[in-house]
């Protein structure tokens, strides 16, 4: 099993990639998953969407088809969302326009939001709402919001608020063997046969 992390801030050396190292690790530790691959949105690697991208464009193939190999062989995502003024980033926003239901159809996502202080459940909300009618992702009901973030989930203990990081721990781990037990059950999904159709290519 491989699962994916998509680190969605558009910052260097942010919170979101600190979440998506220590999701990554927790990943390896307990033996969740066989592979697990990162890919950060920092410094805005991806060039915002165009019609060209419809058209085949060979500057569009040698940027995206690298990414695309790494996502159709996943098996669950883990989409970390920062809260940018109460709102998903631009970037993640701009993933869903490129990537789509051959590379994230009908399997599993975990949402993972973070936020500085008290916030997180407006892009938990977002992304439930727009981002998989056309990719078909399918964003299982946990969630994590990973509040004040710079007092958890840090390397060194001192760093850490211990009742807080604690608990993030621990929900983290429950949350991602859950995630793992969708993947398996909507491989079985995928491998049916019944969710291929081109009749049907996008969502009502």
């Amino acid at each position: 099993m491989k699962i994916s992390i998509i680190s969605g801030s558009h910052r260097h050396n942010s919170q979101s990639m600190k979440v998506a190292g220590f999701i990554e690790k927790l990943l390896k530790e307990k033996s969740i998953c066989d592979e697990s691959w990162v890919f950060s949105l920092a410094g805005n690697p991806l060039p915002l969407w165009d019609e060209s991208v419809w058209d085949g464009a060979e500057d569009w193939q040698q940027r995206l088809d690298p990414i695309k190999e790494e996502l159709a062989s996943s098996d669950a995502f883990i989409i970390i969302a920062p809260e940018y003024h109460g709102q998903v980033p631009a970037g993640l926003k701009n993933f869903f326009l490129l990537f789509g239901k051959m590379e994230l159809g009908h399997k599993p996502a975990l949402i993972v939001a973070v936020s500085s202080a008290d916030g997180g459940a407006y892009p938990v909300a977002e992304l439930r709402m727009s981002s998989y009618k056309n990719s078909r992702l399918c964003y299982i009901p946990e969630q994590l919001i990973i509040r004040h973030v710079e007092s958890v989930l840090n390397d060194s203990p001192a760093d850490n608020n211990p009742d807080a990081d604690a608990y993030f721990r621990e929900r983290t781990e429950w949350s991602l063997n859950i995630l793992a037990a969708y993947a398996k059950a909507l491989k079985t999904v995928r491998d049916s046969g019944v969710t291929q159709t081109e009749k049907f290519g996008n969502g009502m």
